[in-house]
């Protein structure tokens, strides 16, 4: 059974992946009440099997979680077909307009831009952390300009995220379930108003294009829909982002040959960032409810029980990876589950892709020296996995 209060499993979940792995690729968690996939395999069929549902249950009491019940009702996340296919139809219209090669300069010389501050910063002798001085500050500027949001709302956007994504941990407080809704409420009302005000003058933006997307029969996103997709692309895609800047930047630094191998040669880049997000995984669990009994790595999950996939775990999936506690920035064989699979496919993928490869190109291409100044501190969260902070000495 799997304690994810416990910090040393927090601060290192892996070994203790690997020996469940190796006992039976599911096992069920009294803890949690669900079965488990620690398997690559089992885990990949958990996220593509369509009698595993995300199924979404409205939090009670209804009065206290309205406006946090009312954005993941929406969520193309909570959905399944045919619902999901509607609305993944339509939001993939939107994004068909170019939005992401249309930012790829642009984020390029955003990263520069945040990596150029630390390096003086650090150079006067200030303390620098990675997160306040960019992993934190790229993606939230990146969502904001993919949605056209004003440059003085943006300081907005990351508390009201940072304070919905704790209610998909376990053992939450009244105090964190009731910042949620609070965050919740006020994104909702300040995303209502932008979209009317897209209404009454179209942009370029993403906003707008959600705003007037239609399909071949005619249909739109209803009012809530467009509000819910625009906190899903700010929750699911800034947060996965600063993680794996984190996660990632900390697995170089901890792995110096494969650093200096990357900056030996930067054709690595694209493979190195998904090595990093296979290595240390934003994202280590992703629930699913049975709609019948179906079969998974050799146990049968009941109609209504729950299993999940350990991303994390089937990453390190020896079956799968040669020697997958091992970084290696140029590994080719690399199908990791960390985007997900099957139609829950992360829709914000190519655009994560772009931030990553231009964050890590940016420390890469201006710096000759990066190194740990002081410890980096884990946030106390299991399931979306991350730090808190990552001090850090630079050079150019």
């Amino acid at each position: 059974m799997l304690d994810l209060t416990d910090p040393s499993f927090v601060e290192n979940p892996y070994p203790a992946f690997a020996a469940a792995r190796a006992q039976a690729p599911v096992q069920w968690d009294d803890g949690l009440g669900m079965w488990l996939a620690y398997g690559h395999a089992e885990a990949n069929a958990v996220l593509r099997t369509r009698a595993l549902g995300r199924i979404w249950t409205d939090r009670a009491p209804a009065e206290r979680f309205g406006q946090f019940n009312l954005i993941h009702r929406n969520a193309i996340l909570e959905m399944e077909p045919p619902d999901h296919t509607r609305l993944r139809r339509l939001i993939s219209a939107a994004f068909a307009r170019g939005h992401v090669e249309r930012l790829r300069p642009w984020v390029e010389q955003l990263a520069g831009e945040l990596v150029d501050g630390m390096v003086e910063r650090s150079t006067a002798g200030e303390p620098v952390d990675l997160f306040t001085g960019m992993a934190e500050q790229l993606p939230v500027e990146v969502i904001a300009e993919l949605l056209g949001v004003p440059q003085a709302d943006r300081p907005l956007l990351r508390p009201w995220s940072n304070a919905i994504v704790k209610m998909y941990e376990y053992g939450r407080t009244t105090q964190t379930e009731d910042a949620a809704e609070t965050a919740a409420a006020e994104f909702v009302a300040y995303l209502r108003d932008l979209a009317a005000q897209r209404r009454q003058a179209p942009g370029e933006d993403l906003l707008t294009h959600l705003v007037t997307a239609r399909d071949a029969d005619g249909d739109r996103l209803t009012e809530d829909e467009l509000v819910t997709t625009c906190i899903l692309l700010l929750n699911a895609g800034h947060e996965a982002t600063v993680n794996v800047t984190g996660n990632g930047l900390l697995a170089l630094l901890q792995h110096p040959d494969q650093l200096a191998r990357l900056r030996a040669d930067r054709s690595l880049l694209p493979t190195a960032i998904e090595e990093l997000m296979r290595f240390d995984s934003p994202l280590q669990l992703f629930e699913r409810t049975a709609t019948a009994d179906v079969e998974v790595g050799g146990v049968t999950v009941e109609q209504g029980q729950k299993i999940a996939a350990l991303l994390g775990s089937g990453n390190h999936d020896p079956a799968v990876f040669d020697a997958p506690d091992t970084l290696d920035v140029g590994r080719t064989e690399n199908p990791h589950i960390s985007f997900g699979a099957g139609v829950h496919f992360c829709i914000g993928a190519p655009l994560a892709r772009v931030e990553l490869q231009a964050s890590f190109g940016a420390l890469l291409a201006r710096t000759s020296v990066l190194e740990l100044a002081g410890e980096a501190r884990r946030r106390p969260e299991f399931v979306i996995r991350g730090l808190a902070g990552l001090p850090l000495t630079l050079q150019r």
